[in-house]
């Protein structure tokens, strides 16, 4: 029998240093990262940006920031109040989508990829050889490379034709701070220096365009050991504040720089920020800054400790546990919801897709860090006037949310992305997140506007058809968005969600002292049932191949119950349901949250075997680097909605959710294999 395990706390330092990645050799999936939630740098074998090449093309290596982002110059004669939208018949309507570039390909094509993130900064070594020649990766030996989680700071260590060399690599925690630490003999002897260099700014993975000099501009004012840089990139601006001890800093190029060392060790700040900082912290205090920041993260949050289970995948499955809750620290919690590679590389420019924004954050409530859930929350109040906008033109009520958007909130034209809805109820989930948090007043003033806003949508959304039922549909891109935009009608999903949506919207008035929405009440009681055939959901109404054809993508009626709560959900059918899918599914066609979102799915219905089977697929978009990121496919080397949602699945199976009971790690299987230990869990929704 499965035994929770409960003599005495977790050893929380000595589980999480246990998964500290350790790097012996040159992979570009080893490349680590140091952060804040707000800004990240990714370094090579080095700690620093030194070997760009050999990273450019698996995992490259950048500097960014939630505040760093580029518009590139907008074509000649091309103005975004000329966009055309296309229309689709909806129900005897039209409604205009941005989902066309027929005749407007430079517009659309310009909206899309503006604004961009940006590479901030790149800063590197610069080894010389004995021989005059620089040093390639391929002459570094004797390399060891830790990052320690506990502290969030990367040691490396290599050597050079017998010549050592340290490097120690931190960010602050409160500021855009990067803090070095050089030791080395080849620093004096004149074979090592420090090159920082800009690049312009570019839409691609790496964010950065190096082939281009004269279209931006970096003003240098060098005095004594500090250093202050200017950044003009088209009507973009940003500062670096530079300080340094033991080298001298000389300009090499337009955009390049080089910190000379006067003796055997070097250290330097480098702050990136919209002006300039004056006072800036030294190596010392950084270091200690993000120690402190980094034990409070891991002693305050919960824990999960699966290091007494006898299953062969269990230290895999706690390795991964571990480094998605340090990924998602740094990548997913800052003022900005997540891009899916987060603040590594571009994934679309850099922008975020808001139905990607439930499982970039929704665990930290689970795993007790509601703050790193709230921070970003606030962008919905920022967009609303923008999602009232979008649904305005489209002749609804309410407001509907952008799907890609930048820190702007203006939706990217796509041929997909403006057809899908199952975003939609995600800020009424948040709201009732925030409300079981800390229920009460203030709670309730702050998301009632959006509850109503999202719910009012929604309503207007639903059509009656002849038969006297709403349905979701058509047009319209589902989860999966695999299916035809002009047939797809009352995916699972979707009808599950809006369900949810409704219900909870109500809720809220009821807290509010208001009545119930009479029109949210007559889409709730005629709502299209979940369609079903042979004792099974299938994606969407009339998709009786679903199992056949539609194999692929994302099993996203799974999600229905799992993520969701499962209103109209019958439990029975759905655990036949993840029983057929773990049968027949494609999943080397699948993506990385498909697989915690089967294990939640089969926690919920009482099938923790196949809860465990899913997480551990063996998959190629289920394999977790040895940094602990995600691989997707080429050009999508890392993916954080999979950490996101492994956190989410991991933690319900472990801490439980509404109606589970009071068994321990109820979605663990009780086969003796498995020992839980947990702190700190919360019950999710």
């Amino acid at each position: 029998m499965l035994g929770v395990v409960a003599d005495g706390p977790i050893d929380r330092k000595s589980l999480v240093q246990s998964f500290n990645p350790l790097v012996v050799k040159v992979d570009p999936f080893s490349a680590l990262s140091v952060g804040n939630g707000e800004f990240a740098f990714t370094a090579d074998i080095t700690g620093l940006q030194t070997f760009l090449e050999d990273y450019h093309t698996d995992f490259p290596l950048c500097t960014a920031s939630h505040w760093g982002w580029h518009t590139s110059p907008m074509p000649a004669g091309v103005n975004p109040a000329d966009f055309r939208y296309q229309n689709f018949d909806t129900y005897g309507r039209p409604v205009g989508y941005d989902t066309s570039s027929a005749g407007q390909e430079p517009l659309f094509n310009w909206m899309r990829e503006n604004p961009h993130r940006l590479h901030l900064g790149r800063i590197g070594l610069e080894i010389t050889r004995a021989d005059g020649s620089l040093c390639k990766s391929s002459d570094l030996s004797q390399v060891r490379q830790e990052l320690d989680l506990w502290s969030g700071s990367i040691d490396s260590r290599f050597t050079v034709e017998s010549s050592p060399a340290r490097v120690l690599t931190c960010v602050h925690p409160e500021m855009d701070l990067l803090a070095v630490r050089i030791e080395s003999p080849m620093l004096r002897a004149g074979k090592m220096r420090v090159v920082i260099a800009f690049p312009y700014g570019s839409s691609a993975v790496d964010m950065a365009d190096w082939s281009s000099p004269d279209k931006h501009q970096t003003q240098a004012d060098i005095s004594g050991n500090r250093a202050e840089f200017l950044r003009i990139l088209d009507a973009d601006r940003y500062c670096v504040s530079l300080e340094f001890a033991g080298g001298t800093l000389q300009q090499r190029a337009a955009h390049e720089f080089v910190l000379n060392p006067t003796g055997d060790v070097l250290e330097l700040i480098c702050d990136f920020g919209l002006q300039h900082q004056t006072d800036l912290p030294g190596f010392s205090e950084t270091a200690g800054k993000t120690a402190d920041h980094w034990e409070d993260f891991w002693t305050t949050g919960a824990a999960v400790d699966l290091t007494a289970s006898s299953h062969p995948q269990a230290p895999e499955l706690q390795r991964r546990i571990i480094l998605s809750q340090y990924n998602t620290a740094l990548h997913c919690a800052g003022s900005l919801p997540s891009a899916e590679t987060g603040l590594l590389f571009n994934s679309w420019y850099g922008k975020f897709h808001l139905e990607m924004h439930w499982w970039h954050s929704v665990h930290f409530t689970m795993w007790n860090r509601f703050d790193l859930f709230s921070r970003n929350t606030d962008f919905y109040q920022r967009i609303l006037p923008i999602a009232r906008q979008i649904a305005q033109r489209q002749g609804y009520a309410g407001a509907r949310w952008p799907k890609m958007v930048g820190p702007d909130g203006h939706d990217s034209p796509s041929p997909v992305g403006p057809l899908l809805i199952w975003q939609q109820p995600h800020p009424i989930y948040y709201a009732e997140l925030c409300y079981q948090h800390s229920p009460g007043s203030d709670v309730l003033s702050t998301w009632k506007e959006i509850v109503f806003a999202t719910a009012d949508f929604m309503a207007s959304y639903a059509v009656k058809d002849a038969g006297g039922r709403y349905v979701l549909g058509p047009p319209m891109k589902t989860v999966s968005e695999n299916a035809d935009t002009l047939t797809t009608k009352n995916p699972t999903f979707e009808l599950a969600y809006w369900r949810f949506g409704l219900k909870t919207a109500q809720a809220w008035r009821t807290r509010l002292g208001m009545p119930p929405d009479a029109r949210y009440a007559e889409v709730l009681a005629n709502l299209s049932p979940l369609p079903t055939q042979n004792g099974l959901y299938l994606m969407q109404e009339g998709m009786t191949d679903t199992y056949e054809k539609w194999n692929w993508e994302h099993p996203a009626l799974l999600g229905a119950l799992g993520m969701q709560p499962g209103a109209g959900v019958e439990p029975a059918t759905m655990r036949a349901t993840i029983q057929k899918v773990m049968q027949v599914w494609q999943w080397d066609r699948a993506w990385g949250w498909d697989f915690p979102m089967a294990a939640m799915c089969a926690a919920r219905v009482g099938e923790p075997e196949l809860a465990i089977q899913a997480l551990l697929i063996d998959s190629p978009k289920n394999r977790y680097h040895p940094n602990g990121h995600v691989y997707q496919r080429p050009g999508l080397t890392a993916y954080l909605p999979g950490n996101g949602a492994l956190l989410g699945a991991t933690g319900m199976m472990a801490g439980g959710w509404r109606g589970s009971g009071n068994s321990p790690a109820p979605g663990f299987p009780k086969d003796g294999k498995w020992a839980v230990k947990c702190e700190g869990l919360g019950t999710w929704l």
